[in-house]
C-alpha cells in the first residue's frame, strides 16, 4: 500500500496538485468510503472516523458534498415497489 500512495504523490505533485488541493481531495474520497459503508448513516460514519457526526457534517458541507446519493442509492425501495418486484418474481 506504501508503493500504490508514494506513486499517487509523485502522480500529484508532477502533474501540478497543490497540497490544499491533494488533502481535500484525499478527505473527499475517505469520507465517501466510509460513508458508502455505513450506507450513508453519518452517525456510524463519524464514529469510525473518529469525529462527532457535528465535525463530519460541518466537514461534508466544507468539501461540498452532497450524501442525499448516498443514501439514496442506498436504500431499500419504497414497500409497494417491493411488493411488485415480489410479485413479478413469484409469477416467474
Amino acid at each position: 500500500m506504501k508503493r500504490e500512495l508514494d506513486g499517487i504523490v509523485i502522480q500529484m505533485h508532477s502533474a501540478g496538485i497543490s497540497y490544499t488541493d491533494a488533502v481535500k481531495q484525499f478527505k473527499k474520497r475517505y469520507i465517501l468510503e466510509v460513508l458508502s459503508r455505513h450506507k450513508g448513516n453519518q452517525c456510524k460514519a463519524a464514529e469510525e472516523l473518529g469525529m462527532h457526526r457535528n465535525t463530519l457534517s460541518r466537514t461534508l458541507a466544507e468539501l461540498d458534498l452532497d450524501t442525499t446519493q448516498i443514501r439514496s442509492g442506498m436504500r431499500r425501495p419504497p414497500t409497494s415497489e417491493r411488493l411488485r418486484l415480489q410479485s413479478v418474481v413469484n409469477a416467474r
